[in-house]
């Protein structure tokens, strides 16, 4: 094995495009290693990029939002006033990931690229409305965060792009988010279902809206019917039932020793109205 420590991404993204067999990058490290020392897979290149200028900063985008480098761990965005006042299920969603001890190394953009249905941090992202920032071979580029998983353990990516940052769009007023999970334990599990939601309002009526599911499908899905049950109203009972029955509708799981068909359908749909709750009192001025 190889390991390369770049000083710039254009390094990283020159030594993943030049390189044969299997590559990966390491920033926190908790899905790789963990992978590695398991058997599961073993790089030819290993490609660490947390020596990187900028890789661990949090910073204001010039729309207003917030970029994180890809190295931030969960611990120091859990941390951080300004991203949790402007986006607190997207950081409540990552302080779900693992225990304290992986929470000072595990990343959004890791929980992301590894590409797990059930990640917890992905249908936050998705629900916020956020992007990545993609450095490869033809430039720079952003992707919509729901566009990068393509399925259990894949990714859209081409060889030699690599995730720079995750972008959160500006919140801006009447605005708010929360994400929940169903696990059989408390703590330090995998969701059996997940769910996501960011709205805003104006007065009591809702005026946009972003709903997203995790574990109930192999990538995590935006749900564009479930948010529009929810845009031109109150969030009163016919609403609720409606945003149900999309979310319901969009599931497609599994049967396994986790939970079955049915209950990750029905669970998606109590999941999507416990978290509409949460965003739309926050979007009020809820705490």
């Amino acid at each position: 094995m190889r390991y390369h420590t770049p000083e710039s991404f254009e390094d990283a993204s020159a030594i993943a495009a030049g390189a044969e067999g299997v590559t990966r990058y390491l920033a926190g490290g908790t899905d790789i290693l963990v992978q590695m020392r398991s058997d599961i897979v073993t790089p030819d290149d290993l490609i660490d990029i947390k020596h990187i200028v900028g890789v661990k900063e949090i910073a204001r985008s010039d729309d207003g939002g917030w970029r994180i480098g890809a190295a931030v761990a969960g611990a120091e965005l859990g941390e951080h006033d300004g991203v949790g006042a402007d986006w607190p299920g997207v950081v409540e969603a990552m302080e779900l990931v693992g225990s304290t001890q992986v929470q000072g190394r595990a990343t959004l953009t890791g929980n992301l690229c590894n590409a797990s249905p059930a990640a917890d941090s992905v249908p936050a992202m998705i629900a916020a409305g956020a992007t990545v920032s993609v450095t490869g071979p033809d430039g720079p580029r952003k992707i919509a965060v729901e566009d990068v998983p393509t399925g259990p353990g894949q990714i859209s990516l081409v060889r030699g792009e690599v995730v720079t940052a995750v972008n959160l769009p500006a919140r801006g007023p009447g605005g708010g988010d929360a994400y929940l999970r169903f696990t059989p334990r408390t703590e330090m599990d995998i969701a059996v279902v997940g769910c996501g939601i960011s709205l805003t309002r104006d007065g009591d009526t809702i005026t946009s809206a972003r709903v997203a599911l995790g574990a109930v499908a192999p990538t995590a899905l935006l749900v564009e019917a479930a948010a529009a049950a929810l845009v031109g109203g109150t969030l009163d009972d016919g609403a609720l039932d409606a945003l149900a029955a999309a979310a319901e509708a969009a599931c497609n799981p599994i049967d396994d020793k986790r939970g079955t068909i049915r209950f990750r359908t029905h669970v998606a749909g109590v999941l999507a109205r416990r978290v509409a709750k949460i965003a739309y009192d926050r979007a009020g001025g809820a705490k």
